[in-house]
């Protein structure tokens, strides 16, 4: 997995557009190659088109709830039926959220409250690779 250019890929989705560009530029920071989108859908396009292109991403973060769209909870499912090994981590502010406090058993592999920084992101993404 990862680029041709031997930095691994994260996408990042969530519905507020000034956290996913943070979130980007701290994982650029980083080290990582990281793309943003705001939705389910659009991850899940991105993260199929990335996979048959053989740049598929290493990580995935979600934001737990999108409103009017569909969320974390949704989207993991669809993303795991693409790639079953794929590494998705929840991000969400609500931490009492049973798919935050038990996220294995909605199919994530790590958790990243919100507000995060620049520790706490490292430390979850290197979790899970």
């Amino acid at each position: 997995m990862g680029s041709v250019e031997g930095k691994k890929k994260i996408l990042v989705m969530d519905d507020e557009e000034m956290i996913g560009e943070i979130a980007c530029q701290m994982l650029s920071f980083l080290g990582y190659e990281a793309l943003h989108v705001l939705d389910g859908e659009a991850a899940i396009r991105l993260f199929r088109e990335h996979l048959e292109s053989g740049a598929a991403f290493d990580v995935v973060i979600m934001d737990l709830t999108i409103p009017g769209g569909m969320g974390g909870r949704e989207a993991v499912a669809e993303i795991l039926a693409i790639d079953p090994k794929a590494r998705v981590l929840v991000s969400s502010g609500y931490s009492n959220d049973p798919s935050v406090t038990h996220y294995s058993d909605y199919g994530f592999c790590g958790h990243i409250d919100k507000p995060f920084d620049m520790t706490s992101l490292k430390t979850a993404i290197e979790a899970v690779l």
